[in-house]
């Protein structure tokens, strides 16, 4: 599909034009950055923040994780399009609590989600304030296979609190941290419902993702050909990313090993 331009009475064979168009689409750039920007930071803070949180959680009894998982993992079964509506109500530029109460400390009403300039800004700040709740569940797991003899016997040579957890617990998590980067960041670059939700990818096409851009290009303008286009450059920028992540994080793993 690709490699044709499909119109109502059939289908054309045309190579690598739909490749061409996107790649001169100006829309497609402007999608990639924002993707990968979202990414980025969703990977970043939700494998820092899970591990934090776990390495928390990990010297409390066993009831007292099983209370903690429930709550952390309690948020991610509500889904994405409903939490989504609630953010658009509470970053609203007209009466949203959070301007009108910006209002009531006497700063000036933020233009959340209709500024160009801050709109994927402020979907990505939707996703910053939610603990990952998977991932707390995953190296906590984790951290309680980790045997206990390691800390013991760094406590002998002296080594503080924050030493035992930076050369002991990060690194022995490793294959775990290696997981949850290749699925963060498949989930991240297939942002699409808080766009769709929040923005419908604007203001002027501001916060425009490559998975919103395909559902544009195929529901919207009915150009299929050029959506299967966008829809492999995206798989072929996923896989790339996977397996470079695989590769260092693996070959960490066995030095530190």
């Amino acid at each position: 599909m690709a490699f044709q331009e499909i119109g109502v009475f059939g289908r054309e064979w045309i190579g690598l034009d739909n490749f061409k168009h996107v790649f001169q689409n100006p829309d497609f750039w402007v999608a990639l950055k924002n993707t990968i920007l979202y990414a980025f930071f969703h990977v970043v803070k939700n494998i820092i923040v899970a591990l934090v949180i776990a390495s928390l959680l990990a010297p409390l009894s066993e009831r007292s994780q099983s209370v903690f998982r429930a709550v952390y993992y309690l948020p991610t079964v509500i889904a994405t399009v409903v939490m989504a509506i609630v953010w658009g109500w509470l970053l609203n530029y007209n009466f949203g609590p959070i301007n009108t109460l910006l209002i009531k400390l006497g700063a000036q009403p933020v233009p959340w989600l209709v500024d160009p300039k801050i709109a994927m800004w402020s979907i990505i700040l939707t996703d910053m304030v939610i603990a990952p709740g998977a991932g707390v569940i995953l190296y906590l797991a984790a951290i309680n296979n980790i045997p206990k003899s390691l800390y013991e016997a760094a406590e002998l040579d002296g080594a503080s609190g924050f030493k035992k957890w930076f050369k002991i617990t990060v690194p022995l998590v490793t294959p775990t941290t290696l997981y949850l980067a290749v699925s963060y960041t498949i989930t991240g670059l297939s942002i699409f419902d808080k766009v769709y939700v929040l923005t419908g990818g604007g203001p002027g096409n501001s916060t425009v993702t490559l998975v919103y851009l395909i559902y544009n290009t195929a529901f919207r303008d009915f150009n299929y050909g050029e959506a299967a286009a966008i829809s492999l450059i995206f798989f072929g920028i996923a896989v790339a990313v996977s397996i470079f992540q695989f590769r260092t994080m693996s070959q960490h793993y066995e030095w530190e090993g």
